[in-house]
């Protein structure tokens, strides 16, 4: 992971990694857990992935790239967000690594965002991950 401050989230979920890492890959479940977002991308490594739709009334286009896919394990993409307001230049995209660790019938979910200019950025990023991590469990737990 890059330099900055990391804001991280990690939950226990009542059900098995393959559940989870379906809910984290489909497009449907995306739109719900990442606050109404539409996701493109083939989930191959080396290639593009973007989220588009609105936030606070404004629209918006990220994009990234796929890093690491294995399947039930570790996803990790980098993403750049318009909105921050920052140049789309390398130094300013974030890496965010989803990773699964089984533990009898339950899976522990880790998210984790890097790059963050301050302790404040990261706390705030920690806020909204807790609150998308808490809807992956919902999502994988209900169906």
């Amino acid at each position: 992971m890059r330099a900055g401050y990391v804001a991280t989230s990690t939950i226990s979920i009542e059900a098995p990694t393959s559940r989870v890492w379906t809910v984290l890959t489909d497009r449907d479940a995306i739109k719900e857990f990442m606050f109404g977002t539409d996701v493109a991308t083939e989930w191959e490594i080396g290639g593009p992935i973007s989220w588009h739709g609105v936030w606070k009334g404004a629209a918006y286009e990220d994009r990234g790239i796929v890093l690491e896919c294995d399947p039930g394990r570790r996803l990790v993409v980098t993403h750049f967000s318009p909105l921050s307001g920052r140049k789309d230049e390398p130094e300013n995209y974030h890496t965010l690594a989803w990773t699964l660790e089984s533990a009898t019938g339950t899976t522990q979910l880790t998210l984790s965002q890097d790059n963050n200019a301050s302790v404040e950025e990261a706390q705030h990023a920690e806020g909204m991950w807790d609150a998308l991590v808490m809807s992956v469990k919902t999502i994988a737990e209900r169906e």
